[in-house]
């Protein structure tokens, strides 16, 4: 009887060696697809870039390899959803507090840390009233290695700026000193009309809206900015065409020349 129960139970049949490597690449797949999704979008870019549509603002890479390609980059595309959701609620917050609401900084941070500071105290000495351990205040110190990172950054940073203005004053670029002169009025007329916290929200806001959309749907953008791109030389070739009719051959020849 036992026998015959053996051999009526169906033994499951052994799986071919192809079968498990099938079974292994689909395991790899389903782990890796966030890995996956940037690889397709960054081959979708050079599919894009082979086909001659030309990027917003000339750009070479994809969105993602912009913005650094590190954490940044994630909580700027909302890769991390958690940490780009938390940093615009707590911006938001900050907005609403020292904008809309009129708090202070200075104000604020003296009634937060008096109140951190009171309640630690009292708990600390009421534990030898209610036989409990005292709290455990962790030490706060800033690692040497960061500092010196941040300072490094920052000098970096600085005398880039430095670098740039100096480029821009020495005359060899018209067009870039017309456009950091245009800029920087731009930045004077908005910062007359809305404090320096409302502008850094708003440039906060961008960054976190901005680039995402764009990535979504960055095939129809670049697509019109690249029609957009195209009549504006046209109009361009042509208003040159129609300035260089009207001045003398004999200037356009010694212009050469001197070229």
């Amino acid at each position: 009887m036992a026998e015959q129960a053996e051999e009526s139970i169906p033994k499951a049949e052994p799986r071919s060696f192809t079968e498990k490597i099938e079974e292994k690449i689909h395991e790899h797949k389903s782990s890796s697809s966030s890995s996956d999704s940037d690889n397709d979008k960054s081959e979708h870019y050079s599919s894009s870039v082979k086909s001659g549509i030309r990027r917003l603002f000339g750009r070479e890479r994809p969105v993602h390899h912009v913005f650094g390609g590190g954490k940044p980059a994630d909580v700027f595309l909302w890769r991390n959803k958690k940490i780009s959701a938390t940093g615009l609620t707590v911006a938001t917050a900050i907005w609403i507090l020292f904008e809309l609401l009129d708090y202070h900084l200075l104000t604020l941070a003296g009634y937060g840390l008096i109140l951190v500071l009171a309640v630690l105290f009292l708990w600390s000495n009421a534990t030898t009233f209610i036989n409990k351990s005292p709290p455990r205040i962790p030490e706060v110190s800033i690692p040497e290695d960061l500092a010196l990172n941040v300072a490094l950054s920052l000098r970096y940073e600085i005398n880039k700026t430095f670098a740039v203005l100096r480029d821009v004053v020495s005359g060899r670029d018209l067009k870039k000193f017309l456009a950091v002169i245009v800029g920087l009025w731009i930045l004077s007329a908005i910062g007359s009309s809305c404090s320096f916290l409302t502008l850094f929200y708003i440039v906060f806001v961008l960054l976190h809206t901005v680039p995402v959309l764009y990535e979504k749907y960055e095939d129809k953008v670049d697509f019109y900015w690249d029609k957009a791109t195209a009549e504006l030389e046209k109009h361009c070739s042509v208003i040159h065409a129609k300035v260089m009719s009207r001045i003398p051959k004999s200037a356009q020849t010694k212009a050469k020349k001197h070229q």
